[in-house]
């Protein structure tokens, strides 16, 4: 599971408890999870369908760091499914997981559409698809094998 985002537990985010409040929590695993779906589908219309049993497993606190981890757990046609996490980021102690999230990809019409996606997409993967749409268009066959090459060779590289 990637952790990427994190959140700083202010005062105004407190249950009169004095911890952390789940409506907060929950507003941010939403806005988390659906930027995750997104950059997976590679597509900004997508939609909340379904959320499973929430399971907090221990509270946060005024001043922790919190750190929210998704991962994608199955790709249907149109939807994507994702798994939630979070944990204090100094002790690392669970504070919530979320087993099933649902997003639907959707078309120009708002209706549900294939998006073609069956694993997992990272970003150094966007990256280099960006670096690549973005260089002129090689001249002839040779060129065009020298780049498949180079960029096979920065790839291993890089790992």
């Amino acid at each position: 599971m990637n952790f990427h985002t994190r959140k700083w537990v202010k005062p105004e985010d407190l249950n009169p408890n004095g911890t952390l409040f789940g409506g907060s929590l929950l507003r941010w695993i939403d806005e988390e999870a659906a930027i995750y779906a997104i950059c997976q589908l590679d597509n900004q219309r997508v939609v909340t369908k379904f959320m499973s049993e929430i399971n907090f497993v221990s509270s946060a606190r005024q001043g922790d760091i919190i750190e929210l981890g998704m991962t994608a757990t199955h790709f249907g046609r149109t939807s994507i499914t994702l798994r939630c996490e979070v944990r204090n980021k100094i002790t690392r102690k669970s504070i919530l997981t979320v087993d099933k999230m649902v997003f639907v990809n959707l078309d120009e019409n708002g209706e549900p559409a294939p998006h073609g996606r069956t694993q997992i997409r990272y970003a150094d993967e966007a990256f280099a698809r960006y670096r690549e749409s973005s260089r002129p268009a090689p001249q002839g066959v040779v060129a065009v094998e020298d780049e498949r090459l180079a960029a096979r060779a920065e790839a291993e590289a890089l790992h």
